[in-house]
């Protein structure tokens, strides 16, 4: 199981929400790629970064740190936040960018997923954010009439490689994440998840590990020191080991 420390950006400083609110809002670190760094010293290959101000607003406002974390470490960095265009996308995998996220606009706009999927295949991943079992959108302010079962039907016959799946209800909360969300999709679908939100324990990893999940995202977990970034890729690293 590839384990994915993540960065969320605002002002190129690395912070947390609690939920997706941006009112209730943690600044761990004012520099992301210092951050970055660190992980790469604590064993991980791999980086999810997400520009929260872009999931809000759109457009690329910490597109220069993003590059600065590509440009100063070996982390292979996915991006995901406000990503709607073809000119994003391109920016973004120019710089060296391993993997984009696409989410509301994969929601809203299936024709432009279906464009990027056939130009850029695997480094294409989508982003489905689930509050009370629907697809949220436009970063998590919104939900679409769509469940979240509906939308993986689609996504795995439209040939989507990566799915990195949020239970926003565990989001920051520290309150370990949903076990039974991850082994009903990975039993239905054979999308590589990647499970985010509420990862909180070395248990939690266990757990998404034994169902052989692709990968899991930890968040809040290592800014609180509730799990060592290094000893997890230890037992669970897999790829980053």
């Amino acid at each position: 199981m590839i384990l994915f420390p993540a960065i969320d950006l605002v002002g190129g400083q690395a912070v947390r929400l609690v939920k997706g609110d941006y009112d209730q809002m943690t600044v761990y670190d004012p520099g992301a790629p210092q951050v970055a760094r660190r992980f790469q010293a604590d064993g991980a290959k791999y980086l999810h970064m997400v520009d929260l101000e872009g999931a809000r607003d759109g457009g690329t406002p910490n597109f220069a740190t993003v590059q600065t974390v590509v440009q100063t470490t070996d982390l292979k960095v996915e991006i995901g936040g406000g990503i709607r265009n073809a000119e994003t996308v391109k920016k973004y995998l120019d710089i060296g960018v391993f993997r984009v996220i696409l989410g509301t606009a994969a929601v809203t706009n299936p024709a432009f997923l279906d464009e990027m999927l056939s130009l850029y295949g695997k480094k294409i991943a989508v982003g489905v954010d689930i509050k009370d079992g629907l697809v949220a959108i436009r970063g998590w302010r919104e939900t679409a009439n769509l469940s979240c079962f509906s939308f993986f039907e689609q996504l795995q016959e439209k040939g989507v490689d990566t799915v990195i799946c949020t239970d926003i209800s565990r989001d920051g909360l520290l309150s370990g994440t949903n076990i039974q969300l991850y082994r009903e999709l990975s039993s239905r679908f054979s999308i590589q998840i990647i499970a985010s939100g509420g990862v909180t324990s070395m248990e939690d990893l266990q757990q998404l590990q034994d169902m052989h999940l692709y990968g899991a995202i930890l968040g809040k977990a290592l800014y609180a020191g509730k799990i060592d970034l290094a000893e997890a890729i230890r037992q669970f690293g897999g790829e980053n080991a």
